[in-house]
């Protein structure tokens, strides 16, 4: 008799959920995901291979929202969106004076150490820096221009092997 009571509640508060548009769900989220949600800002891509607990000094490339000027008018003529190269190339340039901005409001002000070593105008537009890794989470919390940000790694590429001349 008690089976059948709880069947019944059970079964009534499934049909009452699947009506109201909820869905339950029994597995709680990994422990990542509460995190990026607790902790950063959805917009901005974090590459995982960065410890944002550690405080050493690591070198990172930023790559901002705004597109490299050549790639910003390609996009917009496939839109049907007029725009010059020139435009395209101060909305390049507002953006580092945007991010150059940033860093005094939010690191200068902390007298948080950094360097920026290069800045990226062609291939990409962003930077590339050093910082302190538990400082990255401030940045891309409270940064506006921000896209991703990326350890700065050293890639090496063997150069292609080509066959024998065959006689």
């Amino acid at each position: 008799m008690m089976k059948n009571c709880y069947s019944g509640a059970l079964l009534a508060t499934a049909i009452f959920i699947s009506m109201s548009g909820c869905v339950l769900k029994n597995t709680p989220p990994a422990n990542n995901e509460i995190e990026v949600k607790e902790t950063m800002n959805p917009s901005v891509h974090i590459d995982p291979a960065i410890d944002l607990s550690s405080k050493q000094t690591i070198s990172i490339i930023i790559e901002f929202k705004t597109k490299p000027a050549k790639v910003a008018v390609i996009e917009a003529e496939a839109k049907g969106i007029p725009l010059t190269l020139e435009e395209a190339q101060e909305q390049v340039e507002e953006s580092h004076r945007m991010f150059q901005k940033e860093l005094l409001e939010l690191l200068d002000k902390n007298q948080t150490p950094y360097k920026i070593r290069h800045k990226y105008t062609t291939a990409l537009n962003g930077v590339s820096m050093e910082i302190p890794a538990n400082e990255i989470k401030r940045l891309a919390e409270s940064s506006s221009v921000i896209s991703r940000i990326s350890l700065n790694r050293k890639i090496k590429l063997d150069p292609p092997i080509y066959p024998f001349k065959q006689r």
